[in-house]
């Protein structure tokens, strides 16, 4: 099992929504943040499902560390 980012964001309309930088177009929206955290383990789970099937490599984890920075 491999270990992937996910960045959430805010969304306009107060939601949230997920993406994977490793994983190009595997995003996954919810109304909480822990819906959007759910919904995009399980989008996850589906996109890497649909790349074995079409025996397409699966991406490998580049991210080493992660942080906030306040901006000045």
């Amino acid at each position: 099992m491999s270990t992937y980012v996910v960045l959430i964001e805010r969304t306009a309309d107060g939601g949230y929504g997920a993406w994977a930088p490793d994983l190009p177009g595997c995003v996954a929206l919810g109304d909480t943040y822990d819906e959007s955290v759910a919904e995009m383990r399980e989008a996850m789970a589906l996109h890497i499902e649909d790349l074995r099937e079409d025996s397409q490599p699966i991406p490998k984890p580049s991210t080493i560390g992660t942080t906030t920075v306040d901006a000045a």
